[in-house]
């Protein structure tokens, strides 16, 4: 499985991003996805998952410091994982990462075995 991500840029405080996730090598209808952040001197920090195979947005989990202002999404035509950002906030700033595992999505970046590059967000205030 291999996974790209992109998306990442220059926000202001308020602003929207939108990154993408392009996985290919694999047949996802058993997988999971998630959405990390990292930033210097603190641990990966978990933002968001889902089910592959969900319908709708419905089985999404996220963090709280995310919840109500991100959407994580997926297109199965273009094997494409979304992360919708609104209402940045400068302590979004971070390096964001998607990565995939053989079940439902997880807040414990540990179960996950395939991960992208990583995609650079930086939120002005």
């Amino acid at each position: 499985v291999q996974l790209q991500a992109s998306g990442g840029g220059l926000a202001q405080a308020g602003g929207s991003l939108r990154l993408s996730c392009a996985a290919s090598g694999g047949i996802f209808s058993s997988y999971g996805m998630g959405w990390f952040r990292h930033t210097p001197g603190k641990e990966r920090e978990f933002v968001a998952a889902m089910p592959w195979s969900a319908g709708t947005t419905y089985y999404a989990e996220y963090a709280d410091s995310v919840k109500g202002r991100f959407t994580i999404s997926r297109d199965i035509g273009k094997n494409t994982v979304y992360l919708q950002m609104n209402s940045l906030k400068p302590e979004d700033t971070a390096v964001y990462y998607c990565a995939f595992r053989r079940g439902y999505g997880a807040p414990d970046p540990s179960l996950y075995s395939y991960w992208g590059q990583g995609t650079l967000v930086t939120v002005s205030s």
